[in-house]
């Protein structure tokens, strides 16, 4: 009889610690697998009871997300901006458990903190109250990023170089983020955010980064001189200037201010795809760029060769002197461009970008605040003033003077890349920029798609203008 006892006692303590083994990996280990199950009614049933907290713009004023009753104890998503953020902000559909954007990369944030009990057979409920997240976005700047592109696809990015602040990130086409799956196959507009996600050639502006190579390696000074004639053979393959147009022996300044293709991959080529490849990745090349956004929509800026497959840094393959015009496999994203700019503008040190600025409780305490950090030091900041110097020129006497207005100092630099099949005259145009050049508040890099026939300063400067325009009358 005891033996029985002991049979059974033993049985019920086995039973008892495998209830222990799985209740632990249910609550512990696998909770997070669980509680991101779509097939859990209980995480989402949860989600659905949470009043996230607001997302608002860098004015601290402008709503750009809120939630609102949806019956039942439960909330629902609203966005009184709609397209105008969309690509920013994003959104979030606790019912069908998708977000996207600052909604999904500060969601731990916006869901807040459990404030009530709860139970791992989920007979009790929790009681959460979400923060809200206050961002760098400026409403001015995103509103005269919209009105320019007037209705071209394309997108703008402006940062504050002092401090990372994403000011300005605008894509079109762009997507109402309002509705129960905005991103659905059916859904109108555009959930793809060119900002970080599209691939572009950026033509002549990348000699911003050729210059600084060449200049910071102390290979060449502003007042260097290089045979600017036209057409040249670069990689066994001729390369001509804008209309062929030979301009003899000209100093790297004066090179930077007209765009001249064949001096600045002359300059490349001696720089050599090793030094190049360095200042790329200095720049924030090559990897995807340190944003507070989710990694999905995040893609690196880099070098592909003609089949599309990404070239490591440094690559034998790379047509150096065509990478140093822009051309020659060159893939950028808007964002990456404005951290070029930035970086420039900020004596050389390129701070991380960076879209939450605070995050306060809803007891209006600041739970946690945004500190500016250095992601890089680029280059030396002597080179950042030459590259400036040699920017303003183009703005003040070169292909830059359409971005000029109210006498504030800019510098910049144009970009036109030649798309789609040869002798379809497609291009797309591209503006590089900071202002105020003496004491740069905004840097800004403006992509549009295609245009027939359109150049950087004619099609993206106006474009790059009108957000200066905003951003600086509004005090940045």
């Amino acid at each position: 009889m005891s033996s029985q006892i002991v049979r059974l006692f033993g049985l019920i303590v086995v039973l008892f610690v495998v209830l222990v083994v799985w209740t632990t990996r249910w609550t512990v280990i696998d909770a997070s697998k669980l509680n991101n199950n779509t097939l859990n009614r209980l995480t989402l049933v949860t989600q659905l009871r949470i009043k996230r907290g607001r997302i608002l713009a860098g004015d601290g004023r402008t709503v750009l997300a809120r939630s609102l009753p949806a019956g039942g104890g439960t909330w629902r998503r609203s966005y009184p901006t709609g397209s105008l953020f969309a690509q920013a902000v994003g959104y979030s559909n606790a019912l069908e458990g998708q977000a996207a954007g600052l909604e999904q990369a500060d969601g731990s944030y916006l869901r807040g903190l459990q404030t009530g009990l709860s139970s791992v057979f989920g007979q009790l409920t929790r009681t959460r109250t979400g923060d809200d997240v206050y961002t760098t976005l400026d409403p001015q700047g995103q509103l005269a990023a919209q009105r320019a592109l007037a209705g071209q696809a394309g997108s703008v990015v402006a940062l504050d170089p002092r401090t990372g602040a994403v000011l300005v990130m605008y894509s079109n086409p762009s997507y109402d983020d309002n509705g129960r799956n905005p991103c659905g196959p059916r859904a109108p507009g555009s959930c793809f955010n060119r900002a970080t996600q599209a691939n572009y050639a950026p033509g002549s502006t990348f000699k911003t980064v050729t210059a600084t190579a060449a200049i910071d390696s102390g290979l060449f000074t502003p007042t260097s001189v290089i045979n600017g004639n036209s057409p040249i053979t670069v990689s066994g393959v001729p390369l001509a200037n804008d209309g062929n147009q030979s301009w003899g022996p000209q100093t790297l300044t004066t090179a930077m201010t007209y765009s001249i293709n064949t001096i600045f991959a002359q300059v490349a080529e001696r720089v050599g795809r090793a030094t190049m490849a360095r200042y790329m990745k200095r720049f924030g090349f090559y990897s995807k760029p340190p944003l507070d956004y989710p990694p999905s929509a995040l893609r690196a800026s880099d070098v592909v060769s003609f089949n599309g497959r990404a070239l490591p840094p440094g690559s034998p393959d790379e047509d150096i002197g065509r990478i140093g015009i822009g051309q020659g496999g060159v893939s950028v994203t808007p964002l990456q461009m404005a951290m070029v700019a930035a970086a420039i503008a900020n004596g050389g040190r390129l701070m991380t970008p960076h879209m939450t600025a605070r995050v306060v409780n809803a007891d209006g305490v600041t739970v946690k605040t945004i500190t500016p950090s250095v992601y890089s030091q680029v280059m030396k900041p002597s080179t950042a003033q030459a590259v400036t110097q040699m920017m303003a020129r183009v703005v003040e006497e070169g292909t830059g003077t359409t971005v000029q207005f109210g006498g504030i100092s800019i510098a910049g630099k144009t970009g036109t890349a030649s798309i789609g099949a040869p002798g379809s005259n497609l291009t797309q145009p591209s503006f590089l920029a900071f202002a105020p050049a003496g004491n740069p508040r905004v840097a800004i890099d403006v992509i549009v798609d295609r245009s027939q026939g359109g150049y950087g300063a004619t099609v993206a400067g106006p474009i790059a203008r009108a957000v200066l325009q905003a951003l600086l009358a509004g005090g940045k």
